[in-house]
């Protein structure tokens, strides 16, 4: 029985133990109630005899000494029962926070791909806390209420089975109107929260991008849409509230009519004088105790139905798969690749299902160089550095590292080499020194300085009121964009790894700290894996470059990335009739790198320029109409949305437009 109560409310060994010792005390407490009722009705019996009879009143010892067993018992039960139905609980509800939190940790990012934030969110906190609540005021409560009001059953039906009968009947029929709904209200439980993830994700989008929203003059807009998500999460409470309510309230009436058939039955009873009188109030006193127990459980029936599905999606975290390696990871030397390597993202992750990033991929980032991945947006540059750093497991072929394939090695022991800088900083509410720290727990104070002042950081440091002991505020809130890259840069200088991973490095780097982190890369003697599309920057440091193409194609070029760009404006127009011409097949495998050679622009190429400028000259047009109709404040939601998705693509089309016009203006003619 308790192995799938465990289950079913997705309790520890110790939660279950809680469970029992909750519903004994709780039973106890109510026993030791419902045994106050029965010694007063032995006292009010003697009274009664010493009224109709002149029998002795009863002494007044016994009576003063009962009561204060009966109220030492009763306080040291309602002691016990509050422990175990709720500190016990609170404490199992935290340790459930904190597994899911760490089977959070130890799952492939692909889970998140797949679920939304704002879900996880509201199950960490939302169905936690109603698992709380149901934990602490209905199981001990109800099965405490069930048991002892089956004990007092049993033991009336020896004084009248009539009046017990009419006495308890109430309380089966009230509880199976409350169960046979169970089926009816889950969905209405469900509906009931989808809404509220609703409302959390909005008001998480509202935070974060406040600043765009002002910055184009849509609060009005923006507003309106959160206010149409909180209205409608309103509606949908308001109706399972009622729905809940009114059934609720049916249970209770039911419960209620056992008091009448006991009057009724009662004064039957007694009118054929098959009980005296002093029985029928003895019974009337239990009525008006035995019933208590259930009002609470009747009225949190719903949420113990509802704990069922919080249960159910806090199991389903708990079964997901984690990615398991092994903990040992010695690689023979740090050399990075690429096997034939094939990745796409599965059925509902990112939103694009089953959608082909990389398609048979092979390259060797090599230890000693910097290798740059170039290429448009969404060519997948971003999904190769993350597949590098086991983030994601390949679907057909391999990613080595040292010649250890990542997909054997414990994420986490394979990411103690390395060291990644995202595009989005991200800083903990913490000082300046334990931000830092992070790169190496075991760091000196003095080695923390040293890194700090390698990266710039020492100048606004000090300049801060507590200097490295300043709180920095949640995710740096109290910085500069350029101060935070600096302090994330730190814990790279820190991390020693001999694995780097740099998603756009140079964002909001003044020249100084850039100088730095070129410095640092031309001296690393591990593997460097950059994604960037500053021009300068990679000239400067990238020896090795890796060009994306459509489709998942990759193309390997020896040199920077100033040389592939020239390199591609010098490939000759014979070069695209070359499957058909075999002399100029020959011609153009010999033909070499000419480095700064100067030639004329061919009929084809002259054309493609034209066009360019108008193309580039329309595209322009619409960016400028875009940024306008943002900024003008009349859209409405849907059109905001339509608007600013396209804006991006806009300005990618155009960068690439951009470049190629550079490229044809630097040929002759």
């Amino acid at each position: 029985m308790f192995a799938s109560f465990q289950k079913k409310y997705f309790l520890s060994d110790k939660g279950v133990a809680g469970v029992k010792r909750g519903i004994f005390w709780t039973t106890l407490t109510n026993l030791i109630t419902m045994a106050g009722m029965g010694f007063f009705f032995l006292v009010m019996a003697g009274f009664v005899e010493h009224l109709a009879s002149g029998a002795d009143l009863p002494d007044a010892l016994p009576i003063v000494g009962g009561l204060l067993v009966f109220f030492v018992l009763l306080f040291a039960s309602n002691w016990q029962q509050y422990y175990y139905t709720y500190c016990i609980f609170y404490e199992e509800c935290g340790k459930q926070r904190m597994e899911i939190a760490e089977r959070l940790r130890k799952l492939p990012l692909s889970f998140f791909g797949r679920r939304d934030l704002a879900d996880l969110t509201e199950t960490i906190m939302g169905d936690v806390q109603a698992m709380e609540h149901a934990y602490s005021h209905v199981l001990g409560e109800l099965w405490g209420a069930i048991i002892a009001s089956a004990i007092v059953f049993v033991a009336s039906l020896f004084f009248c089975w009539q009046l017990a009968i009419a006495a308890f009947w109430s309380v089966p029929v009230a509880f199976a109107v409350l169960y046979l709904t169970r089926g009816p209200m889950t969905p209405v439980f469900d509906r009931v929260r989808a809404e509220k993830v609703k409302v959390t994700e909005a008001i998480q989008e509202t935070l974060d991008c406040v600043r765009e929203i002002r910055a184009t003059n849509q609060e009005a807009h923006y507003l309106e849409g959160l206010n149409a998500v909180i209205d409608a999460e309103e509606r949908e409470t308001t109706k399972g509230e009622l729905a809940n309510g009114l059934l609720v309230n049916s249970a209770f009436v039911i419960l209620r009519l056992g008091v009448a058939t006991t009057l009724v039955t009662g004064a039957a009873v007694v009118a054929s004088g098959q009980v005296d009188f002093l029985v029928m109030f003895a019974f009337l006193l239990m009525v008006s105790r035995i019933y208590a127990p259930f009002d609470q459980a009747l009225m949190l029936m719903s949420e113990l139905f509802a704990a069922e599905s919080s249960a159910k999606r806090m199991r389903s975290i708990m079964e997901e798969p984690v990615a398991r390696g092994s903990e040992k990871f010695e690689p023979a030397g740090h050399d990075v690749v690429f096997d034939h390597v094939a990745f796409g993202y599965g059925a509902g992750e990112d939103g694009r299902a089953g959608e082909k990033v990389l398609t048979d991929v092979s390259f060797t980032a090599k230890e000693g160089e910097v290798t740059a991945l170039v290429g448009p947006s969404g060519s997948g540059k971003s999904t190769v550095s993350r597949l590098a750093a086991r983030f994601w497991d390949a679907t057909a072929g391999k990613v080595t590292v040292g010649g250890v394939d990542v997909a054997s090695v414990d994420s986490e022991v394979l990411l103690r080499d390395y060291a990644i800088v995202f595009q989005d900083v991200l800083l903990f509410d913490d000082t300046v020194m334990g931000n830092i720290r992070l790169g190496r727990r075991d760091a000196t104070d003095e080695e923390v300085l040293a890194a700090a002042r390698a990266a710039n950081c020492d100048e606004f440091v000090c300049r801060m009121p507590q200097g490295y002991a300043t709180m920095i505020g949640e995710n740096g809130s109290k910085l500069s964009g350029g101060e935070r890259r600096k302090l994330y840069l730190c814990t790279v200088l820190m991390r020693n790894p001999n694995f780097l991973v740099l998603d756009e490095p140079t964002n909001d780097l003044d020249i100084q700290t850039l100088e730095v982190l070129e410095e640092y890369l031309q001296d690393f003697p591990g593997c460097v894996i950059i994604v960037s599309h500053d021009r300068f920057f990679m000239d400067k440091i990238v020896d090795h470059l890796l060009v994306f193409r459509s489709e998942g194609e990759i193309k390997d070029f020896p040199g920077n990335y100033t040389q592939f760009r020239e390199w591609e404006s010098l490939k000759p127009k014979e070069q695209a009739d070359a499957k058909n011409n075999a002399s100029d097949n020959d011609k153009k495998e010999k033909r070499e790198f000419v480095g700064e050679q100067r030639r004329k622009k061919t009929y084809k190429e002259k054309c493609e320029f034209e066009r360019l400028e108008k193309e580039i000259a329309a595209l322009e047009e619409e960016q400028k109409t875009i940024e306008e109709a943002l900024c003008s404040g009349t859209l409405s939601i849907d059109e905001l949305t339509e608007k600013s998705k396209r804006l991006p693509l806009v300005k990618d089309e155009l960068e690439e437009k951009e470049m190629r016009w550079l490229e044809l203006s630097e040929i002759d003619g």
